[in-house]
């Protein structure tokens, strides 16, 4: 591993605060999503909250996350789950639907959002694609500098974060999706893939499938924010 450089430091602090807000936006959603079909057991252990502290895992959040990005490994981490007693919800199947798409909606929101101030600060030449990417056009500042990068942090790891919980892997939002879709049949089918579903998580992760996913994923969504600017 290459010794640790400001630069380094830098860009790391903007990751961090990066996923701990949208981790936290994510996790909030679930809450708040369940506790309005009928389940308050997340809102009252304090997890309908943009506190990063409600919703921390010290190993998944914190260790895991930094190890990913100090030593170029592929980035694996999670939060503390949100808990719901689905047997309170109001109407199980619907209630299980958008509680599980609640996160990957507000990922997809920031990304979104983000994705619309960049387009606009580019296209208003505040912003410009240098070599090493967005860079701010008229400032060379700190601030100015490090305001770019944190929105583009925002940009992409949101997309990558709504895009991995949407895969229909268990114990990824996408499997509770997919499951209150399907008819009932298949949830025995559904139910003995829980049991691998971490095992292929690992196998998915180490075997490259995620960052071809994501190379798919994120060439489409910079081609959406650029498109008719001749940019690829």
């Amino acid at each position: 591993m290459q010794p640790i450089d400001a630069a380094q430091i830098q860009q790391f602090i903007l990751y961090m605060v990066a996923l701990l807000f949208s981790l936290s936006v994510h996790e909030s959603a679930h809450a708040w999503t369940s506790n309005y079909f009928g389940d308050d057991l997340a809102r009252m252990q304090g997890r309908i909250s943009l506190n990063p502290a409600a919703h921390i895992d010290p190993i998944g959040t914190l260790l895991l996350p930094a190890f990913a990005f100090f030593t170029h490994a592929p980035v694996f981490g999670w939060a503390k789950p949100t808990p719901v007693n689905p047997l309170r919800w109001r109407n199980k199947r619907v209630a299980n639907f958008w509680v599980s798409a609640a996160g990957v909606i507000c990922n997809f929101t920031i990304a979104i959002i983000s994705g619309i101030i960049i387009r606009v600060l580019y296209s208003s030449g505040l912003i410009l694609i240098g070599p090493e990417g967005l860079a701010p056009a008229y400032s060379d500042s700190i601030i100015a500098l490090g305001a770019v990068d944190l929105l583009w942090v925002f940009f992409s790891m949101n997309v990558i974060l709504g895009s991995f919980n949407l895969l229909p892997i268990p114990p990824l939002d996408g499997s509770k999706v997919l499951q209150s879709i399907l008819p009932p049949s298949f949830e025995p089918g559904l139910e003995a893939l829980d049991r691998f579903g971490f095992l292929l998580l690992i196998v998915a992760m180490f075997t490259g499938v995620f960052r071809f996913v994501f190379n798919i994923v994120m060439g489409l969504a910079i081609g959406i924010v650029f498109f008719g600017t001749g940019l690829r």
